[in-house]
């Protein structure tokens, strides 16, 4: 007899929420207008641990995990099931003197959750080209690299997601205007996000017998190829009606998961609320 149960999907959104506090309302009624998705990657939550509003997730029956810092960055992880191996920071796999202050502010945790590592980060903006912020995102970028190499050595499948503050194709931009000038498209942080992606193409693996083939590829561009698609919209100039956006928000996936990755797609619908965040949901389906 055949089986009718339906094969096991997951989906996992990424959002920066631009302060969890102040877009609370707007997650909640997103979870469950959203039952679908399992776990929900969040940026600039802007809250210490202490403060965190765990209460309002935890009545909806979802997991919390949660790195935080006053008034600035911040990543959380909420789950409809608990996560295993949670991580947070480049100093849960890297030695100290390796990561020296990129630690400092909170950007990076991950999860396992059915056997997918699931990273979570929110990249340095980098202010503007050649600053002492543009410096500190090119530094943050490379222990980025590290941190991958050293969790490729542990797991097939990874989902590495979040706002990555660069747009990496043109076609990821409303327009061409001064593009290589600008930050989160100049030319050395889209080198330098590429050569990040670029983790496993050659990096012997001792549990497989080839190198892992590919790197990690942009979940949205396996199903979507043209342009006209963003992710975030600057609260001026009315950007969001015309659309003047930047698709800066990724899932990045290992071979193993892209392969398995059935749609990807970007949720307008959290945009056109009353003070909503700058960002909106991105969902992969694998």
């Amino acid at each position: 007899m055949l089986s009718l149960l339906k094969p096991n999907r997951m989906q996992v959104a990424s959002w920066n929420v631009n302060s969890v506090r102040t877009r609370l309302g707007h997650i909640t009624d997103w979870l469950k207008t959203n039952p679908d998705v399992d776990i929900l990657c969040l940026q600039e939550t802007k809250v210490v641990d202490a403060d965190f509003p765990k209460a309002p997730f935890e009545e909806l029956n979802y997991h919390t995990y949660i790195y935080g810092q006053k008034a600035y960055n911040g990543v959380a992880l909420i789950s409809k099931t608990p996560l295993d191996n949670v991580r947070m920071g480049f100093g849960a796999i890297l030695d100290a003197d390796i990561v020296g202050d990129l630690d400092d502010q909170k950007r990076v945790i991950s999860g396992v959750l059915d056997g997918v590592r699931i990273l979570n980060l929110y990249v340095p903006n980098g202010s503007s080209i050649g600053s002492e912020k543009y410096e500190y995102k090119l530094r943050w970028l490379a222990l980025l690299k590290q941190y991958l190499i050293k969790t490729l050595e542990e797991t097939d499948k990874l989902n590495v997601c979040g706002d990555f503050n660069i747009a990496l194709e043109n076609k990821d931009i409303y327009t061409d205007e001064k593009r290589d000038t600008h930050i989160m498209s100049s030319p050395i942080e889209r080198e330098t996000l590429r050569d990040v992606l670029a983790v496993g193409r050659s990096m012997e693996r001792e549990h497989l017998k080839e190198p892992l083939p590919g790197g990690l590829a942009d979940a949205f561009r396996k199903f979507t190829d043209e342009g006209g698609h963003f992710s975030w919209w600057d609260y001026r100039a009315a950007s969001f009606r015309r659309n003047m956006g930047w698709r800066i928000d990724h899932h990045y996936l290992s071979p193993e998961l892209y392969k398995q990755a059935k749609r990807c797609w970007i949720d307008l619908e959290p945009r056109k609320l009353e003070k909503p965040s700058d960002h909106t949901p991105v969902i992969v389906e694998y």
